[in-house]
């Protein structure tokens, strides 16, 4: 087996031949690739799963709960999509209700009043834009996660393991270091939804996604992520392992350099990192037909 490295340059640096952007959203979206409860499963032991949110219910699109990572006590938490439709049914196909969001941050404060490092792995089109769930706080959950993840005082280390959708992305990723699978994708909106707020035709979605700028390479390019995890060919559904075995060896790296951080240099370096993605630049721009512009 090859050992699988981590990309921490550009893309534009290497010669790897490149994968159509549509293409790679439909392998993001694969029904048969790994959900987050097999990277829990397969990284972590002794995985006690944390139900409810103690307001209204438990969210199934959301789990997480405590493990033991290489000897150490960690949080885990991560969006569910499910793997056959009955169970994709169950669990909303990932798109969580606020009680999810609440669920989460319950589980990272309860990370940071024991002192663990906490893991997430984001894998959404997005949060459950229904009446229901606006019903019950949909956008201030997202809000206050996003918020208070800023201020947990231990490392939290995410991956975008398939879609890295909007704020329901967002509300579970925020972290000292942001990693892409290489056939992840992560964007501020869906490509259908683009296409079809663009020029009225959803149809348009693998244009849309090529203009989005919404996969790993693009993304470390821009400085939004910090480095890429390689997959098989075909993805990682093909062959987990070699991607697996250099997540470990990723997280075991990342918690030795994060924990040797105060809190002070820990939160700081944190709230840096994300005041950096916002910072204007003209090359960020996305041109469209028409004279639309967005900025990545």
């Amino acid at each position: 087996m090859t050992e699988t490295k981590v990309k921490k340059t550009s893309r534009k640096n290497t010669s790897q031949p490149e994968v159509p952007v549509w293409d790679r959203v439909l392998l993001a979206r694969a029904q048969e690739r790994p959900t987050s409860l097999d990277y829990i499963q397969r990284l972590c032991t002794q995985f006690v799963e944390v139900h409810g949110d103690r307001s209204y219910r438990d969210d199934p699109s959301i789990v997480g709960g405590f493990a033991v990572f290489e000897g150490k006590s960690v949080a885990v938490v991560g969006h569910q999509k499910g793997k056959s439709f009955k169970d994709r049914m169950t669990r909303n196909f990932g798109m969580s209700h606020p009680e999810g969001y609440r669920k989460a941050l319950r589980i990272m404060r309860l990370a940071e009043r024991f002192s663990m490092p906490i893991l997430t792995f984001v894998d959404t089109p997005g949060a459950y834009p229904g009446i229901e769930a606006e019903e019950r706080g949909q956008v201030e959950a997202v809000a206050r996660n996003i918020m208070e993840m800023f201020e947990i005082r231990v490392p939290i280390l995410v991956f975008i393991v398939g879609e890295g959708g909007s704020g329901g992305a967002l509300a579970i990723g925020v972290g000292d270091r942001v990693y892409m699978l290489e056939n992840a994708v992560y964007s501020v909106i869906s490509p259908e939804a683009c296409a079809a707020i663009l020029w009225e035709n959803a149809g348009r979605a693998p244009e849309a996604a090529e203009r989005l700028r919404m996969t790993a390479s693009d993304l470390l390019n821009l400085g939004i992520i910090d480095g890429i995890l390689p997959e098989a060919a075909g993805g990682i559904q093909k062959d987990a392992m070699p991607t697996l075995s250099a997540m470990k060896a990723l997280i075991t790296e990342q918690l030795e350099q994060l924990q040797a951080l105060s809190v002070e240099e820990l939160l700081s370096s944190r709230q840096k990192k994300f005041d950096a993605m916002v910072a204007y630049r003209e090359d960020n721009m996305v041109h469209f037909p028409g004279g639309q512009e967005a900025t990545s």
